[in-house]
């Protein structure tokens, strides 16, 4: 017979479990900084040798998550401050970056936007007139995240706005625990969400430490529009990619297939919200102004941030903007350290040496004359990137990491950087397989209404499905176009 267990007991023995693994997590993360400082050979430097040990420590908090992650960003700055590993300017330049202060505008502009009623509308619209079939249903839900990459810089606000949506319609359509219309409807979410930062440059954190790294260590300036001409074709291919793996993956029985219950539900929800009123204009209205504004960058050259920071000011002003400024200021600062202390690692990484030291490792005679030949050292960064970003699951980490080496990779080649570079910032975009690799899958995953298990072999799929359509893109359109 069980013995009997309080839950008063119950609540400590996870408490007690959850201490564990925290516990477990950080002497990971201290045997792999002693065994790199002390095991790393001579050829590095001592700084270098700290640097590496401090960035590796850092990437295996934010993997296993024993801290918050703007804690262990702020641990990281200390360790770089106390061990003078660069000047402090250095070491605090990246809170000064545009890509900083480009992602704080988008936050504001995120929850000013979500201020008013235009998100869901939208979204309430779209679903409305295509959410009555299994198909179209699955298409809606990754179409509004990618119509909201064009106004909402960040995946996780994307995927959080989606979550009351997905879950009403969960409840809605009565899709069953473990049924696959719950993991279609999720994964919609979580993979329409990884790829919806594709195209726009400002749709993803990795985009913009992407164009910020190139521009810092390769003198390299990538437009919002120059992205885009990049990357619309790949987005092209994704998006129905996505949407018929999940159709096939998941085949749904006849009386699964049709929802009437939900155009019914949506055409409520929008009688409910009535006719745009002039909060939603001027918040349309003020997201187109900032949108012209980074297409055309290339003729006032502000950068982006310039106009995200002129749209948050102009939403918050009264009397002419949509949102309180009270509201606007309650961003997740997690997010700006995070961003911020990963660019000062890249600064500090190349600055102490280790990335100059790491990429002779990599610069052998055999590996420098395979990336003399474009294609191939594309198709190179994307299995690596792709092996990396499952060893290092936080995208920015994975990024900063991955940019300066194959800048100075390229250097040792005498090759043009932009390639590589580029083909490893925009792949760190795509993790599909585990939970912990992209934010869209780690909020979607926090709802409880699936599982990791759930993720893994229709993550596999995606996963080949983004490598094979970068490597034709990169074949036809990145070679007509002269990327590599």
């Amino acid at each position: 017979m069980k013995p009997y267990v309080s839950k008063q007991n119950s609540n400590v023995y996870f408490t007690n479990r959850e201490n564990i693994q925290r516990i477990v997590s950080i002497l990971i993360a201290i045997a792999i900084f002693l065994l790199l400082y002390f095991g790393l050979p001579d050829t590095f430097s001592q700084s270098a040798k700290l640097m590496t040990a401090i960035v590796s420590f850092g990437v295996i908090l934010w993997a296993l998550e024993p801290f918050p992650m703007g804690l262990t960003a702020l641990l990281i700055l200390i360790m770089m401050l106390l061990f003078n590993l660069a000047e402090p300017d250095v070491v605090f330049s990246g809170f000064a970056s545009p890509a900083t202060h480009l992602v704080i505008a988008g936050m504001m502009i995120a929850r000013a936007v979500n201020e008013t009623a235009l998100v869901k509308r939208i979204s309430y619209f779209i679903l409305k007139k295509w959410g009555g079939h299994a198909n179209g249903l699955l298409g809606s839900l990754i179409i509004v995240q990618q119509i909201q990459a064009f106004f909402i810089p960040s995946s996780a606000v994307r995927a959080t706005l989606m979550l009351p949506i997905s879950s009403m319609i969960v409840e809605t359509v009565e899709a069953k625990p473990g049924s696959n219309l719950r993991k279609m409807i999720m994964l919609g979410v979580a993979f329409g969400g990884n790829i919806s930062g594709t195209a726009i440059m400002t749709a993803a954190v990795g985009n913009i430490l992407t164009v910020e790294l190139l521009y810092q260590f390769a003198d390299i300036e990538i437009t919002y529009f120059q992205w885009f001409l990049y990357t619309f074709p790949l987005w092209l291919i994704l998006i129905p990619a996505i949407w018929i793996l999940l159709i096939k993956f998941y085949p749904l029985r006849k009386e699964e297939q049709s929802f009437p219950m939900v155009k019914k539900e949506m055409k409520t929800k929008l009688d409910e919200l009535g006719s745009m009123d002039q909060q939603e204009w001027r918040c349309l209205i003020i997201l187109l102004i900032i949108v012209g504004l980074w297409v055309s960058q290339p003729l006032h050259g502000m950068h982006p941030s310039v106009p995200a920071l002129i749209g948050a000011v102009i939403m918050t002003l009264p009397g002419v903007g949509c949102a309180n400024w009270e509201n606007v200021v309650k961003i997740n600062f997690n997010t700006v350290l995070l961003l911020s202390v990963t660019l000062s690692m890249g600064y500090a990484l190349v600055d102490s040496g280790a990335v100059t030291t790491l990429s002779e490792y990599l610069s052998v005679d055999w590996f420098l004359s395979i990336v003399q030949y474009p294609l191939l050292a594309a198709i190179i960064v994307i299995l690596l990137t792709q092996i990396f970003h499952k060893m290092i699951s936080n995208v920015p980490a994975a990024v900063v990491t991955l940019i300066p080496i194959t800048i100075s990779v390229a250097a040792n080649a005498n090759i043009d950087p932009l390639g590589m570079a580029f083909t490893a910032g925009l792949t760190s975009l795509y993790g599909f397989m585990m939970v912990v690799e992209t934010m869209p899958n780690l909020i979607v995953h926090s709802t409880g209404l699936i599982a990791q298990r759930d993720f893994l072999k229709p993550g596999l799929y995606a996963t080949v499905i983004t490598m094979l359509a970068t490597i034709l893109v990169a074949s036809t359109w990145w070679r007509f176009i002269g990327l590599i």
